[in-house]
């Protein structure tokens, strides 16, 4: 797979920023939308691919379920997703596309 269909969309939520704000030393988190088949390891890949100067020391990756909505008399589901949490190394650089937003 191309790193660029593993990685769909970071996900910008308030907890999600918190874990990016940490103190020198730590390791900092990124939250990601991936491709609901992608496995941890092409995950870590995709992320050093994509982002130079990062290291990759973990991933975390949850199954999100749709939920239920409703609009008018109209009611389904909203679709399922994946989420990664990357977790990357004190020594690597943050990646510049966040570094905005905090």
């Amino acid at each position: 797979m191309n790193p660029k269909d593993i990685i769909i969309r970071p996900i910008i939520t308030e907890k999600s920023m918190a874990g990016m704000q940490v103190e020198e030393g730590e390791s900092v988190k990124y939250t990601f939308e991936v491709a609901k088949k992608a496995n941890k390891i092409e995950i870590a890949k995709a992320v050093e691919a994509c982002f130079p100067d990062v290291k990759v020391i973990k991933v975390n990756t949850m199954n999100v379920r749709g939920r239920h909505r409703r609009q008018g008399r109209y009611e389904g589901f909203t679709p399922a997703w994946k989420k990664a949490i990357v977790t990357l190394s004190p020594d690597s650089k943050p990646i510049e596309f966040f570094e905005g937003l905090i």
